[in-house]
Formats: structure tokens, sequence, C-alpha cells
């Protein structure tokens, strides 16, 4: 059975991304295979998995909007920015902040923010990833970046624990490439006045994938066993889908599928790119163009997806 697509798996807790792509390599007897976005193995969630010809359009994957649930915890904080780690501070609660107060804090997030990332993730400083300095209790200076909240908003009533002061609600983000939930529930405790953590998080979108079209790696071998995998493959297309589009007539597809440079005039173009352009023929996508740095008015290859069987 030839695999070639992107498939959704809903990866559970307790396991690594990579953990997933390696027990799908054994399930799928398939050497090229990939994931579209790390998810941290306490969270749950959407995974895309790219098979075969999908690999090709795994870089372009996570720049696809996301969307998670999930609930903070006001009042303490812990190593990790999640329930996983361990109480580093706490701002014990005597009285519960209003729903009011935490929906305009909220509202701060939304847009393009600076984020630091956690000590305890997979971002490099000097050669190295944060959580190595973290797990020798070594300091380093954390590169703030740039990220784009389109939607932060409380979807429960909060609840108040006065015995252990905290107050905990659920909440619902749409966010692009690159953005740490954990951090975005800290930073809000940090507007709020309190220390806080990410208690709870699920991965409900990735990469236009939703969370009820997502498989269990058990339902994924139940489906090879059956022969069936092929009706959860999702099309390669959709990894390009964020790119403008242009169908190709039989000759101009001779040229694209060759890696051939084109000029604008016989593309239909009438001015530069300002993205990378999605060269499809017969509704399959065969390459990606991008404006030639050196002659102007003509288009080169980015890359060649596609180029038949």
């Amino acid at each position: 059975m030839k695999l070639d697509g992107i498939l959704a798996l809903w990866k559970e807790k307790g396991v690594t991304s990579y953990d997933c792509v390696f027990r799908l390599r054994k399930v799928l007897q398939i050497k090229r295979i990939g994931h579209g976005g790390t998810l941290d193995p306490d969270v749950e969630g959407v995974l895309p998995i790219c098979i075969g010809k999908g690999t090709k359009v795994i870089e372009y994957l996570v720049n696809v909007g996301k969307a998670y649930e999930g609930e903070v915890t006001l009042g303490f904080a812990t190593a990790t920015e999640d329930a996983s780690g361990k109480i580093i501070s706490e701002t014990c609660l005597s009285h519960p902040l209003t729903n009011k107060k935490i929906d305009q804090a909220m509202q701060f997030f939304i847009g393009e923010i600076m984020q630091t990332p956690p000590m305890y993730s997979a971002v490099k400083v000097n050669g190295r990833r944060l959580y190595e300095y973290a797990r020798k209790n070594l300091s380093v200076e954390r590169p703030k970046r740039k990220v784009k909240i389109y939607s932060f908003e409380r979807i429960s009533d909060s609840v108040f624990d006065k015995q252990r002061g905290i107050q905990s609600f659920k909440f619902k983000v749409e966010c692009g490439r690159g953005v740490y939930i954990r951090t975005l529930a800290v930073d809000l405790g940090e507007k709020l006045g309190c220390k806080a953590h990410m208690s709870a998080l699920i991965r409900t979108k990735a990469a236009g994938l939703n969370y009820y079209e997502a498989h269990t790696l058990d339902e994924i071998k139940e489906a090879m066993n059956h022969k069936t995998l092929t009706e959860f493959l999702f099309p390669i297309e959709i990894g390009v889908a964020e790119f403008p589009k242009i169908d190709l007539a039989d000759d101009l597809y001779q040229k694209v599928k060759n890696g051939s440079r084109l000029t604008y005039e016989e593309i239909g173009l009438t001015s530069s790119l300002t993205s990378l352009l999605a060269l499809f023929y017969q509704e399959k996508v065969v390459a990606l163009y991008q404006n030639h740095p050196d002659k102007k008015g003509f288009l080169k290859p980015h890359k060649v997806i596609n180029q038949g069987e």
C-alpha cells in the first residue's frame, strides 16, 4: 500500500512527539515520516504526521495557526510553567479575582506580543537546548521573540479554592507559530498581579486539522491491519494551502516538474511575488516557486514536491 499524505494523529499524554513518529514508523512500515509541530509530553491533541511525499511540506505546516483549550491556575508558579513542575513560588489569593478583571487582562495579549520561551523548552541558546541549562540549574539569558495571538478567551466560570488560595478557569486560544501556551498562562498571572501556571492543555487544531478528524495510534494500527489507512490520509496539498495557487497547462507542467526557470509572462504574473507560489497540475501540487534573486521577471523553484510517477 503506497502511502503519501498527512495524517491527523491524536497524541495522548505521556509520550513525546518523537515517540509518536517512532511508533508510527514501525506500524506503517515506512521510513519517510515526520511530525508537523511538537507537542509537550503532558499535552494531548492534534499532531500532524507527514508520510512519504508529505514530508516535503512539513516546514510549511508549522506556519499554519493552531488552537488550544486549557486551564490556568492562579496562586502558584512551577519550574516548567505547567502542572508537571515543582512549585517555585506562591501568591496565596485571599479572595477571588472577578471574571471581568480576568477577561480584561486576557485582551491585553491579543495581537503581536513578545514572549520569553520557558527554561524547560527546546529553544537553543549558544548551541544548547534551554532544558539542558535548566536541568543543571544554570541560568542563561533567553531571547525574546515576537508571536501572534489571534484570540484568547475564558470559556468557564473561575473556581476559587479559599483553603489553598488558588483560582482556576478554562480558556481557549488561537495563535500562530512559536507560541508557548504555558508562558501565556504565566504572563497572564503576572498581568493579574499573581503567580500562575498552565494546569491543563489540549491542542484542538493544527495545520488546518481539527480534533474531530484525528485518530489514535490504536485506530491507525487497526486501519493498517484492515488496509483502510488511506481513508485517514489528507492530501499533501493541505500543507501548501497558505500560498497563492496557479494551475499549469501541459507544457508548463513538463518544465515545472523538472525544476526549470519560468518567466512572469508565461505564468501569468504582472508583479513580483510576496510569498511562495504553489504550482498545481491536475489538482496536485507540483512545486513551490519564488522570485529569482538575480533575474528580474523570472521565477525559480523553491522546492519540487511532486514529479509524478
